[in-house]
């Protein structure tokens, strides 16, 4: 039993070592979430911090990926672009959602909006020495009138569309559509840092917002 009290103290301390030594000054934790992202065997943590930078979008948030190296916590990637301010989500307030990992890939979700909703996954892989954007899952829209949904898998190139229409008489019929965009080149560090990446769908017309 001794034992085993020590075992876990040390790890608590470990990580509360790791926490204080990385988190942004004033910051408060959001979420921690444990798994392997560059399958090694061992898993990576990643902290979600709400900081004290404020933005038009409000408190900035930071992701940090921390993988212990030699019994050291080290920061293996961190940005402050992936994940949307305290604001970020209209009149809903906080976007943030959840952050979770599957299968060593690390999932983002996030959503806001006020009668039009919207909501949106991004998927990133531990590759070329960073985390790349690899999929991007999203939903738009308001009931009885349409709603719209676009699955793209960035590593293949194919982006599904798919808008439901209720609304014909304001905006026409359903739609769908599949198209091959590759070549976007999307990460941690560039994911929210310019204006919205636009993709005009050639047969639909429709714009896909990334």
């Amino acid at each position: 039993m001794k034992n085993t009290v020590c075992f876990l103290f040390a790890i608590f301390s470990t990580y509360g070592y790791a926490q204080k030594e990385f988190q942004p000054k004033g910051s408060e934790i959001i979420q921690t979430v444990d798994g392997d992202l560059d399958g090694d065997g061992i898993p990576e943590k990643v902290m979600i911090y709400n900081t004290q930078d404020v933005t038009d979008s409000g408190n900035i948030r930071e992701i940090q990926i921390l993988k212990k190296v030699n019994g050291k916590w080290t920061i293996l990637e961190k940005s402050r672009n992936a994940v949307l301010g305290s604001k970020g989500g209209g009149m809903m307030g906080d976007p943030y959602q959840d952050t979770e990992i599957k299968k060593g890939i690390l999932m983002i979700t996030q959503a806001g909006g006020s009668s039009w909703k919207w909501g949106y996954t991004d998927k990133y892989r531990f590759q070329n020495g960073r985390f790349e954007l690899i999929g991007y899952a999203s939903t738009y829209g308001k009931p009885e009138e349409y709603f719209s949904s676009v699955d793209f898998n960035l590593s293949t190139g194919q982006l599904n569309f798919e808008k439901e229409v209720e609304n014909t008489a304001e905006y026409g019929k359903s739609k769908k559509e599949m198209y091959i965009k590759k070549g976007l080149k999307v990460n941690l560090q560039n994911r929210h840092q310019k204006e919205q990446r636009k993709i005009t769908l050639p047969e639909t017309k429709e714009d896909v917002y990334l």
